[in-house]
């Protein structure tokens, strides 16, 4: 039987489609323009002489300072997390004392707690241990708030991977640390890879954390960068635009070399 086309479906997809692409068509052109031009040619126009003169007075405004704090930030943030997470995922699905469970029970609980919530406590803590304004300060919170949903994750992944692999290797001879690295890491690979690129994201778009534990302009990561570009660059939207247009690069970038292995983990993950 041949179905009618779903007409109203593709109606929503492509309103949809032109909701997400013209804020980021605009940003674009936007970024293009002068001040000048920003103000009298219409904002969904394509320039007529694009300049990269708002990039190039971004790039003076020690973006690429900013920038290496995001990086680092973000590669430590999600090292840590994604490694002590798939140990704990391991202990959770392969332990059978209580403790294991009463484990798995405590990460479901950390995923109720809001970061909000606990900015004072986290605040204290960091002030005591004299890590206050340095880029410890936002590493050690933000791989603590990503840790438990990325335990739940990859423990999901790890109970569909059978048991008579691991009944194998054990009568092989091999221990835990070897059935992680040689058995668990390569059959979940895809929801690693998807866990460490939603931590990457969360990290590198995070702004409370640094807005709190941190002061001094030297220890600013990008999100806190683009704030302070509003008020440094007053009204001149093109470099505000241009900024942002640069802090998304390497997002993008991540998604493109890391999309097969993020859409098979996605894929596997509304499956189950």
């Amino acid at each position: 039987m041949r179905t009618r086309p779903n007409y109203l479906g593709g109606l929503a997809g492509f309103v949809w489609l032109a909701v997400v692409l013209v804020p980021v068509y605009y940003v674009v052109v936007t970024s293009l323009r002068n001040q000048r031009g920003f103000y009298d040619a219409n904002p969904l126009s394509v320039p007529t002489s694009p300049t990269f003169s708002a990039y190039e007075l971004v790039l003076r405004n020690d973006f690429w300072r900013y920038f290496a704090n995001s990086v680092v930030v973000t590669l430590a943030t999600v090292a840590i997390a994604v490694a002590v997470a798939l140990m704990a995922a391991y202990y959770v699905v392969r332990g059978t004392t209580w403790f294991s469970r009463f484990t798995y029970r405590g990460y479901l609980l950390g995923l109720a707690i809001p970061i909000q919530a606990t900015i004072i406590p986290v605040y204290y803590l960091i002030t005591r241990a004299q890590l206050y304004d340095t880029l410890l300060a936002i590493i050690l919170p933000s791989v603590a708030f990503a840790i438990p949903l990325s335990v739940i994750i990859l423990a999901n992944f790890l109970r569909d991977v059978p048991n008579e692999l691991f009944e194998s290797m054990r009568v092989d001879g091999a221990g835990d640390w070897r059935m992680l690295f040689s058995l668990v890491l390569p059959m979940i690979r895809p929801a690693v890879v998807t866990v460490a690129v939603y931590d990457g994201l969360n990290v590198w778009n995070g702004f409370l954390f640094p807005l709190i534990l941190t002061q001094s302009p030297d220890q600013r990561v990008l999100p806190l960068a683009l704030w302070s570009f509003q008020g440094q660059f007053r009204v001149n939207i093109p470099a505000v635009l241009a900024a942002v247009v640069l802090s998304t690069l390497p997002v993008l970038a991540l998604y493109i070399l890391g999309r097969r292995q993020l859409v098979s983990g996605l894929t596997a993950g509304f499956g189950k």
